[in-house]
């Protein structure tokens, strides 16, 4: 069996090689979604957790750091950004994007025995890392 991409209308199948070529560059399966008109994605995430610390490695690259805006309230930590399409004027022309751009935001929630204050983030090669430290004075009861 294999999955095929639904196409409502229009000529489905290309005439020429080229055409195959052309339409191979732009299909893409993993479009960006569009909220309230604009542009959102949900980046993947890797938690992790060991005896001080939880941490959140979410996969965002070409973004910069001010692009993130990481929040904490009432035991939920959101961590959002943005990442505009700047297409530059040049001799080069986009075939086919697949990184994405938009918008995004994630939130989880946070354990009992966490410190929210010592929250820390840092960006590096596309990952951001948010460190989220565990209070050693607040004990978790487990059933």
């Amino acid at each position: 069996m294999s999955l095929v991409k639904y196409r409502n209308g229009g000529n489905h199948f290309p005439r020429t090689s080229s055409g195959l070529l052309e339409r191979f560059f732009n299909d893409n399966l993993f479009d960006n979604t569009v909220v309230n008109g604009e542009f959102a994605f949900s980046p993947k995430v890797d938690i992790l957790e060991s005896a001080k610390e939880f941490e959140l490695h979410i996969a965002v690259p070409g973004f910069n750091k001010e692009e993130f805006n990481i929040s904490v309230d009432d035991k939920i930590i959101t961590i959002s950004g943005e990442r505009k399409f700047d297409e530059e004027k040049s001799e080069k022309a986009y075939k086919s994007v697949q990184t994405s751009f938009g918008s995004f935001k994630r939130s989880f929630s946070l354990p009992d025995n966490v410190n929210a204050k010592k929250i820390d983030a840092k960006y590096n090669n596309g990952i951001l890392e948010v460190v989220i430290p565990k209070d050693e004075t607040k004990i978790v009861k487990t059933n």
